[in-house]
């Protein structure tokens, strides 16, 4: 069977992240998927509701000294933020390691090349990479495609507008955990993104600032922050569909 699924998307457990469980579900099945990864910063989902007709995959995403790692399908905290130790405690718990949004903040296609042999996987579309890097999700298909690494992708959604912008189909025998398992390390057919509103990106942030009860000088920084990705918006044209036939690379 033919599968959609969001393998990024944060819960109202991530600083910023707006949204419940329950919402996210709802969301991802008006926008036709079949399941989605919860990815929470640095809180690994250890528990989450199942459904006969979709299916959640927990995971985590950890801030390491040397950029973002998602962790798909474990259900224990990551305690340590060196890049190695944690794709081995990801590896120890018989989830996979795939690079999260590699150029968002880097234009060095060379930076991971030590390390990059460890991971299983390498997301090569993130619905919010590409605002401060035009080329970040180009760059990281062109590195998956160097190295011959599985791809993933993901809408990196903290509000329900950005569901879906991130989209890996699979080929499955069943809609459970480790038969998606399996069909990721064997590879997508094909890999569709979005790309989001900067004000998503503003919305959350405010969201963090509430949550963590932050000073008023920095709503006065969100402020000028949302002006920005408003004026971005109002920029940029109505966002396409990218569709990456993956068997074709």
């Amino acid at each position: 069977m033919t599968i959609r699924l969001d393998l990024h998307v944060h819960s109202q457990r991530s600083a910023d992240g707006c949204m419940s469980i329950s919402e996210i579900v709802a969301q991802a099945r008006k926008r036709g998927l079949q399941g989605i990864a919860v990815c929470d910063h640095d809180i690994a989902a250890e528990t989450v509701p199942q459904y006969d007709d979709f299916l959640i995959i927990p995971g985590i995403e950890v801030s390491t000294d040397r950029g973002h790692v998602l962790g798909l399908f474990i259900t224990e905290q990551i305690s340590t933020n060196q890049m190695d130790e944690a794709v081995h405690s990801i590896h120890a718990q018989g989830g996979l390691a795939v690079i999260a949004h590699p150029f968002e903040h880097s234009q060095n296609i060379h930076r991971l090349d030590d390390v990059i042999e460890q991971f299983d996987g390498i997301e090569v579309w993130n619905g919010r990479a590409d605002r401060k890097n035009k080329q970040a999700n180009a760059m990281a298909l062109e590195l998956a495609k160097h190295w011959n690494k599985p791809v993933t992708a993901g809408s990196d959604a903290h509000i329900s507008e950005e569901i879906g912008n991130g989209v890996v189909i699979l080929e499955v025998d069943a809609l459970h955990l480790e038969s998606v398992r399996q069909a990721v390390l064997q590879g997508a057919n094909q890999v569709q993104g979005k790309r989001g509103r900067s004000m998503c990106v503003a919305k959350s942030q405010l969201q963090k600032r509430r949550k963590t009860k932050a000073h008023a000088s920095a709503y006065g920084k969100w402020a000028l922050f949302a002006a920005k990705c408003f004026a971005e918006d109002c920029l940029t044209r109505k966002e396409k569909t990218h569709v990456i036939d993956c068997k074709t690379r």
